[in-house]
């Protein structure tokens, strides 16, 4: 499969915070070829989105890509035109590590979908998509596309994310996770010279955050190889991220709320979470209540088993694929 990367520009871009970025860079990457209906609209175009401090590249790994992309998987390449695009903020996008840190714009998840548009119609001649789907933040996105974008695509499936605004625990490890970076003095308001210890501390939080505890105490069974886990994890955590990029991805989920739009989606939905998940348990009753206000939606919980990873499911594709294709074929889910 070949994969073209490329960067689309958006000239003054405005965010609802009222800040203006007089450059701002989509990077993304594609594979397949476009189609058009008898029509002329864009007929094939999928747009799959990633999940907070994450990039477009995290769906080229095996477990995502080998599940879905090849000839003959639910979103075969040949017969399909895929788009992953970096988030602003994220990957190879404008970032506040660019060099503007905290003179960056403040970015929320609704400037983040207007721009994913933009590059779709401005940028990749877009006009129409047969699949939005997303994993995490990017599952929040497919939400928001729905309701905000309802005329634009066929299908929607959000994978590990809930339909409410971001509450309860969600919050209040989001706001530790932020409040870690800031209240650490070497931060210096963004200014530092060497990533701030803030960022090992959120990196904590967000370990307890997408936690597994079955799965964990499988692979991790003795005190010594829960250490070894631990380290390895925070190693190649801290050597990806950013701490004012942190900071600013997770505040951004700040103006997300669906749940009062969810009667505006039109196109047909399916939202797949695992029972496992720790950031959107399914105890909460959210989905049952927001499945009421879909009218085309419905929902798959996938049993906590040998292969669920707990949040991380969302891009372990072979645990949810054939949901995804019997939901696309107008099959069984």
């Amino acid at each position: 499969m070949d994969w073209r990367a490329g960067d689309f520009t958006i000239r003054d871009f405005a965010f609802n915070s009222g800040e203006v970025l007089p450059s701002l860079r989509l990077h993304y990457r594609t594979a397949g070829e476009m189609r058009h209906d008898r029509k002329g609209r864009a007929a094939n175009a999928v747009l799959i989105l990633h999940g907070t401090t994450g990039s477009g590249a995290q769906f080229l790994r095996p477990s995502f890509a080998g599940e879905l992309f090849k000839r003959g998987q639910p979103l075969d390449a040949e017969k399909h035109f895929i788009i992953l695009p970096d988030g602003i903020g994220h990957g190879g996008s404008s970032k506040p590590s660019d060099g503007l840190r905290m003179d960056f714009p403040r970015y929320r998840y609704l400037d983040m979908i207007r721009a994913q548009r933009l590059l779709l119609t401005d940028g990749l001649d877009v006009d129409h998509l047969y699949l939005v789907m997303g994993t995490s933040m990017g599952g929040m996105h497919t939400w928001l596309w729905g309701i905000h974008y309802s005329d634009f695509m066929d299908h929607l499936v959000p994978l590990a994310s809930l339909p409410v605004e971001i509450a309860g625990r969600n919050r209040m490890i989001r706001k530790m996770i932020m409040d870690s970076i800031t209240n650490e003095p070497a931060w210096n308001n963004g200014n530092y010279d060497e990533q701030p210890p803030g960022l090992i501390n959120a990196i904590h939080l967000l370990v307890m955050m997408t936690s597994c505890p079955l799965q964990w105490q499988k692979e991790a069974p003795t005190r010594a190889a829960a250490d070894a886990f631990l380290a390895e994890r925070i190693r190649a955590s801290a050597s990806a991220l950013d701490v004012n990029d942190m900071l600013y991805a997770f505040a951004a989920s700040e103006d997300y709320d669906p749940a009062p739009g969810l009667s505006r989606i039109k196109a047909p939905l399916l939202a797949i979470n695992s029972a496992d998940d720790q950031v959107n348990p399914p105890e909460l009753g959210i989905m049952e209540a927001a499945m009421r206000k879909v009218r085309r939606g419905r929902a798959a919980l996938l049993p906590i088993d040998e292969h669920t990873r707990g949040h991380g499911t969302h891009t372990l594709a072979a645990v949810w694929k054939h949901h995804l294709a019997g939901f696309l074929t107008g099959g069984k889910v």
